[in-house]
């Protein structure tokens, strides 16, 4: 099996053709770099992402959030549901842990309230 990635390692943006038997890498073309060929290795076994949002602080308002860790890409929507569900404190500070724990990452904030 054969997959095209482009590479978003870096602003390059190779063109990366992926063999694949048996969901194993077999090669790699089309990097100029080591980092690329991980990229595309990760990509097609293990796809992984970091999550940015926002959560409603108990007023109301929103406070915006990113995981502090990739996550696998499958668990995406149900860290977004953790995410929709979560109301923080009106008193944060960018990287406060709004939640512990998430996928292997934390969900923290990436900006200020102080109210």
């Amino acid at each position: 099996m054969q997959r095209e990635l482009t590479c978003i390692v870096c602003p390059m943006g190779c063109c990366l053709n992926v063999e694949l038997e048996d969901k194993k890498v077999i090669s790699v073309r089309g990097n100029t770099c080591k980092r690329g060929e991980d990229y595309a290795k990760n990509e097609c076994i293990n796809p992984v992402r970091t999550v940015t949002s926002t959560v409603k602080c108990e007023d109301g308002k929103l406070i915006s959030v990113k995981t502090d860790r990739p996550i696998p890409k499958h668990r995406i929507p149900e860290c977004m549901k953790i995410i929709n569900t979560t109301v923080a404190a009106n008193t944060i500070s960018i990287g406060d842990i709004v939640v512990k724990d998430v996928f292997g990452s934390n969900i923290v904030a990436t900006s200020s309230r102080n109210t």
